[in-house]
């Protein structure tokens, strides 16, 4: 079903000496054209996680603005529709199925690891910026981790007229673009996946050094000073 925007102008409560205001963004179910690359020969089962796909990010900006941003169809509808445009074959298994019961060469399963945002009263410009951190976690036929790829994109877009939850949506929707860019670009190079093909399995050595490498990447991110750095790579902008 395809989800309907909420978008709602903020509702701002004026008490004595006290204004608060509140928004709500829930995004579209965004459409991806096909990527003029050749697609990578690997059939995939996509996993789309429960929290994945009801992901919804609540903040209180300055202890005045109280903001709810509702990414979790929207994002696993176009993820859905970009795996299916990148790989030979697309399977999607829900949370509670069971993997052994699908004919695929790799299994993919995305998850939200960070996602952060800003308006123009943070910001002091009249820009909404998003950044999303995506994981994806790749495993071979017989569930053996093969890689374990995180993806961070950037998205802004000026504020328009007096709903700032559309520029906040757009926004959104210029980073879910950006990490799609970057995943048609650097997954295979990033990944390896296409090794996977015909049901080849990842091998112990490669599996141990990816996921030592990724500890690695991780732990320098979660030692940053600026969380915003962390996201602010590659990134689209609708000026």
């Amino acid at each position: 079903m395809i989800a309907t925007i909420r978008a709602t102008l903020p509702v701002c409560l004026l008490v004595v000496g006290l204004a608060g205001c509140s928004a709500n963004v829930t995004m579209d179910e965004p459409t991806i054209p096909a990527p003029r690359v050749a697609k990578i020969p690997v059939k995939v089962a996509l996993r789309i996680p429960e929290e994945f796909e009801h992901f919804v990010h609540e903040e209180n900006v300055l202890g005045k603005e109280s903001w709810t941003i509702d990414l979790g169809r929207a994002n696993a509808t176009f993820f859905t529709q970009l795996f299916g445009h990148l790989f030979d074959g697309l399977t999607i298994i829900g949370p509670g199925d069971d993997a052994r019961d699908f004919q695929f060469d790799a299994l993919i399963e995305p998850t939200i690891d960070g996602f952060e945002f800003s308006v123009p009263n943070q910001s002091k410009t009249e820009a909404f910026a998003v950044w999303i951190r995506y994981r994806f976690r790749i495993f071979d036929r017989e569930g053996n981790n093969a890689s374990n790829w995180t993806v961070s994109a950037y998205g802004k877009s000026r504020k328009q007229g007096l709903r700032g939850s559309d520029s906040l949506r757009r926004a959104a929707v210029l980073a879910m673009r950006d990490a799609a860019a970057l995943i048609i670009l650097q997954m295979d190079k990033a990944t390896s996946i296409s090794k996977l093909a015909g049901g080849a399995l990842a091998e112990p050595s490669v599996r141990a050094a990816r996921m030592a490498a990724d500890t690695d990447v991780n732990s320098a991110q979660d030692d940053s000073e600026d969380d915003f750095g962390v996201f602010a790579i590659g990134g689209i902008d609708d000026e």
